[in-house]
């Protein structure tokens, strides 16, 4: 059995399914059926996102599997992340990183040494 395509081989539009049949019973239902966004994607991105998740999110683990670089994984998986139709956010810059690790160690320090307690230091972690 093939696998549905969901793409248009004309004009690259989503297809819309409208007829499913039972293979066991031969029922068939008519309507308008949406792929969801995982059948969206094509063959090599399915492949890419099964295994990502085989690699549990990591995606140190994918470039090993792959023998790629990471940053190659990474664009893999934003054209994938984008192929089931969502957007790519953006990684706060270095200086952004920087200050929140600061804020962060600065809200450490001062639980180590007893100016705030537990639940001050994760209500102020949390809103970093």
């Amino acid at each position: 059995m093939y696998l549905t395509p969901s793409k248009c081989p004309i004009c690259g539009e989503t297809l819309l399914v409208t007829r499913l049949i039972c293979p066991a019973c031969d029922t068939g239902i008519q309507g308008r059926f949406q792929f969801s966004r995982i059948e969206q994607l094509n063959p090599d991105q399915l492949a890419f996102v099964e295994l990502f998740v085989r690699c549990e999110g990591k995606l140190n683990w994918v470039a090993q599997e792959l023998k790629i670089s990471y940053p190659t994984v990474r664009a893999r998986l934003e054209e994938a992340i984008r192929g089931m139709g969502y957007e790519v956010r953006d990684a706060p810059p270095a200086e952004e990183r920087q200050r929140h690790a600061e804020q962060r160690q600065a809200i450490l320090d001062d639980l180590a040494v007893g100016k705030i307690t537990s639940v001050e230091a994760v209500r102020q972690l949390q809103s970093i």
